[in-house]
């Protein structure tokens, strides 16, 4: 899905993702709010400019959904993935369980607090 041509550029206009990826500007609009790992800039003259990586991101999304019939959600786990977007921190039960219930019991004291008022 990617051109020869853009393979040397640093940023792309919204017009000129629109016009690569064969999308309308408003899905590429509605993809950003959808998938926080696409961010795109935004020139002195207000027009949103693209990292060629976010290029990148909007092209291989394209393709999850059309082609492989993916979900919003399940093309956003595959990027994630695939561009190691997203780091996952592995949280020990006991430490879970430690912390739930120091919120528990938080929340029992403002219960108190607030039944005193």
């Amino acid at each position: 899905m990617k051109s020869d041509k853009t393979s040397d550029k640093l940023f792309y206009r919204l017009e000129e993702i629109s016009r690569i990826a064969k999308l309308d500007a408003e899905v590429i609009d509605a993809w950003e709010k959808e998938f926080y790992f696409i961010k795109p800039g935004q020139t002195a003259s207000g027009d949103k400019i693209f990292r060629k990586k976010d290029l990148d991101i909007i092209l291989r999304i394209k393709e999850l959904l059309e082609l492989r019939g993916l979900t919003l959600a399940g093309a956003k786990r595959k990027i994630e993935e695939e561009f190691g977007l997203k780091t996952t921190v592995v949280v020990h039960p006991d430490r879970l369980k430690k912390i739930l219930f120091q919120v528990r019991e938080q929340l029992q004291e403002i219960a108190t607090a607030l039944r005193k008022k």
